[in-house]
């Protein structure tokens, strides 16, 4: 078996194929191992359903290991003082920045993606997230509250073992962004990313073993029913992180709520973009088409429900159609500005909205149809950016996570209806409203129940502020000094003063 430097290289320098496969392992106290049951789970190339390698088919035998192992490095990790573990994490950090193009290899090969967005968004973030939490450790505010004869103040300790469960559609940017705050705050962790794209999750693994001592972090690979199973529900790990379906979501939440866990669930999203007719029409055209297909429109934050005020509504999507043959061109992800989705069974969800979307009398104006594409992309799961128009607001492709390359455009009249038709869904995650009406933009972003809106931009993320999302996406918050809380336990300590000399 090669290591994954050498099946990416192979595949970066030759027509697509690979004849070299990676057998990655779980990392458990320092040490890169196989399953307790020696068994294994193939993962697969998405833009051309070649096999790559395999992930261990990890159990509660394995979690196991994994908390042991993080539990006899807690004491050691948790006394060591805030500006040592800043420095490890700067070093982790300037490893990630030394490979990120081998990463971004990396991660097109097993997640889908072009290797240019995964070089100029994925792996820079990710380096980012290290050195973010790195500087903010050594830089928090604990205030003191002084009474007439007592003053009181806050301790913050690590929480102890927290284990991180992360998605496929952006596997080494959420995994860091879990990692990073639960290490500067002093916990050991046990990490398992998604099964259909584990490989830089493991390359992050060997990075953090050459640099942390042993045990601090643990990587188990497997099915989320068994592995992410019992790491939810082992008593030893006092904190979950889970970035993922709603579905999902639940079973995590059912699981660790009668535990009394702390819990972050990062759930899953139906964003809408609405545009005023005084909007600045080439910033808002082109930003959303950014904002419907980035990633395949495998991103959480995806602006996959347009609003458009009625006016300009036939203009908008001709110019949309224009701007998204333009700028998104699916095929050989080395090369291309839009990859594959990441698996087959995942393609035909998303076909299946927009054969839905036909049967509902909606209007393909683009795309719906796989790509005419050459070996060996042709047997990859890439599918036509497609724009919908004509659907009920409240149609299921209007409503439901479809997460893939689809977008569907609604008219609407009003500020009220604009409002009224963002709300119209389970989900609250994000948004972003353009006009150029800076009152109108403030008064529609405080009416969308999202935990995020943008007005005029989309996806400018600031690291010190909050993440999270209302309704069905999910419970909690992570960002800034909110991760750092999230991965620590606090106690006021209030303290009697003596006024009298």
């Amino acid at each position: 078996m090669a290591g994954w430097q050498d099946v990416v290289t192979e595949w970066a320098s030759g027509d697509g194929r690979v004849s070299k496969t990676w057998a990655a392992g779980n990392l458990i106290g320092g040490t890169f191992r196989q399953s307790v049951s020696g068994r294994t789970l193939p993962v697969l190339a998405p833009a051309t359903n070649e096999d790559i390698g395999t992930i261990p088919r990890s159990t509660a035998a394995d979690v196991q290991d994994a908390v042991d192992a993080a539990a006899k490095a807690l004491p050691a990790w948790r006394a060591t003082p805030p500006e040592q573990r800043s420095k490890l994490m700067y070093a982790i950090a300037d490893r990630l920045e030394q490979r990120l193009w081998e990463l971004a290899r990396l991660e097109s090969l097993d997640q889908g993606k072009p290797v240019s967005l995964a070089g100029e968004m994925d792996i820079p973030r990710s380096i980012a997230n290290f050195r973010y939490f790195a500087g903010a450790v050594l830089h928090t505010v604990d205030g003191a509250y002084t009474m007439p004869d007592a003053i009181n103040y806050t301790q913050y300790t690590p929480i102890g073992i927290a284990g991180l469960i992360t998605p496929w559609n952006l596997p080494l940017y959420l995994l860091t962004w879990k990692v990073a705050p639960a290490l500067a705050a002093g916990n050991c962790i046990v990490a398992k990313p998604s099964e259909m794209t584990p490989f830089t999750a493991t390359a992050l693994a060997e990075i953090l073993a050459e640099v942390l001592p042993a045990g601090v972090f643990n990587l188990v690979h497997g099915l989320g029913g068994e592995c992410g199973q019992a790491i939810v529900e082992h008593p030893l790990i006092k904190a979950v992180s889970f970035t993922g379906g709603t579905v999902t979501g639940r079973r995590v939440a059912a699981t660790a709520a009668p535990m009394f866990k702390k819990l972050s669930l990062e759930l899953g999203g139906k964003n809408a973009t609405v545009v005023f007719a005084d909007c600045d029409w080439g910033a808002a055209v082109e930003t959303a088409v950014r904002a419907g297909f980035s990633n395949q429109g495998e991103i959480c934050l995806c602006g996959s429900r347009l609003l458009v005020e009625r006016s300009i509504h036939d203009k908008f999507v001709a110019a949309m159609v224009a701007q998204l043959r333009a700028l998104f061109r699916p095929g050989d992800p080395r090369s291309s500005s839009m990859g594959a989705l990441v698996s087959r069974e995942h393609l035909q969800k998303v076909k299946s909205y927009i054969t839905l979307a036909r049967d509902l009398g909606g209007k393909i104006e683009c795309g719906g149809e796989a790509p005419k594409l050459h070996a060996p992309w042709n047997r990859g799961n890439f599918l036509q950016p497609t724009i919908i128009t004509g659907l009920a607001i409240d149609s299921r492709p209007a409503v439901e996570e479809i997460f893939g390359p689809v977008v569907t455009v609604h008219p609407f009249d009003t500020v009220q209806d604009a409002i009224r038709m963002a709300n119209a869904t389970q989900y609250g995650l994000a948004g972003s409203v353009w006009t150029t009406n800076l009152n109108k933009g403030h008064a529609v972003a405080q009416g969308i129940e999202s935990g995020m809106i943008w007005v005029n931009c989309w996806l400018q993320r600031d690291l010190r502020v909050h993440f999270g999302g209302v309704k069905n996406s999910g419970v909690g918050r992570e960002g800034g000094r909110l991760s750092l809380d999230f991965f620590s336990e606090s106690k006021n300590i209030c303290v009697k003063i003596n006024s009298k000399l």
